[in-house]
């Protein structure tokens, strides 16, 4: 794609559901606390699947295409964009806060603007694979597959949550691709989490004014919940895998006694797919157990290879940024697959 001519333009809300451009503002971003200007060749269009944002109480900032000068744009309030999976945002919106604005969800607020009759974000493509693009979703199938689903698992709490919950509710990604009987299959098992993560996108404490973008699992599935719909899934999707340790849980090391149950009774019928865990690598010992059961790899997630960055984000209990580095090399130790969840916050990472 060729690179813009020079920055897209502020973009605005009116409050009421229509979003404008101000000509007389060129974009920035936001790393940190403060406003930058951002090359035009960092910019792309935005992906299909993504959203924009209307950010209520606060004002966007730009340049002034004459003078130059950083300014507030005072037509309405500021605008955001989510950008959809396999892509990362590189800049947050720049805005100014009022005093009385409302507390903003736990979304991605990836900095937007306007050139040309497109809609621009700071992003980058980091995944080449095309499993959770939106355009590979077709809403009726996924409205069949999950009735299909729901009708063959009546008793079975776990393909419930997933369907009507994450599915259906959330439109999580990987439940929709497990409707449609394909690729990647999610295993939520843990209501508890052993970490304090601020930014906790299935849990806030109730004093917190920030909240939670979707519920935890309330409920602990057992061995035999697992086997019954991934057996299957392993046995008949194409490139299936099963991935224990969703974002609507809290940490499946937790419960690693039944994913180990669950690991082994899963291999006594089919050796077919690979077997993840997204985790935070809590505890070595159990990650051992599992690649002893026949875990095939493993996501840690991460928001900074700095000890003390990471320890004030995530507030471990009973763990340490040791440990996770140690599962990791356990993990390899069995010639397992590994890979990092790196979480991603312009001006800090």
């Amino acid at each position: 794609m060729a690179t813009l001519p020079h920055t897209p333009y502020v973009l605005y809300s009116d409050g009421n559901g229509n979003i404008f451009e101000d000509t007389s503002l060129y974009a920035v971003g936001r790393a940190g606390w403060d406003a930058f200007p951002v090359p035009a060749e960092e910019w792309i269009q935005l992906p299909e699947g993504g959203n924009l944002y209307e950010l209520p109480g606060r004002r966007g900032i730009g340049i002034d295409v004459v003078t130059g000068d950083l300014r507030l744009c005072e037509k309405g309030w500021a605008v955001a964009a989510f950008v959809p999976p396999a892509h990362t945002g590189t800049f947050l919106a720049a805005y100014e806060t009022a005093p009385d604005a409302p507390t903003l969800p736990l979304f991605c607020y990836t900095a937007a603007g306007w050139y040309n009759n497109e809609f621009y974000v700071t992003a980058v493509r980091v995944e080449p694979d095309i499993r959770q693009e939106c355009a590979g979703y077709h809403q009726p199938a996924i409205d069949k597959g999950t009735k299909h689903l729901l009708s063959a698992y009546p008793d079975n709490r776990l393909v419930k949550h997933l369907m009507e919950n994450c599915c259906q509710t959330y439109t999580c990604p990987a439940a929709r691709n497990f409707s449609l009987g394909r690729w990647e299959c999610p295993v939520p098992t843990s209501p508890a989490c052993n970490a304090n993560c601020i930014g906790c996108v299935s849990f806030q404490p109730e004093e917190e004014t920030i909240t939670s973008p979707q519920d935890r699992l309330q409920f602990k599935p057992t061995a035999e919940e697992i086997v019954e719909f991934t057996v299957p899934h392993l046995m008949e999707a194409p490139f299936p895998i099963i991935s224990f340790g969703q974002g609507c849980e809290g940490e499946p090391l937790l419960m690693w006694e039944t994913i180990k149950d669950a690991i082994v009774e899963i291999r006594k019928h089919t050796p077919r797919g690979s077997i993840n865990i997204n985790t935070n690598g809590s505890k070595p010992a159990a990650v051992e157990a599992l690649c002893q059961a026949g875990l095939n790899s493993m996501r840690v997630s991460l928001n900074s290879a700095q000890k003390s960055i990471y320890t004030a984000y995530y507030r471990p209990n009973n763990y340490q940024f040791e440990d996770l580095l140690e599962s990791l090399r356990v993990v390899r130790k069995y010639n397992g697959w590994t890979s990092i969840n790196y979480f991603v916050f312009p001006g800090m990472t």
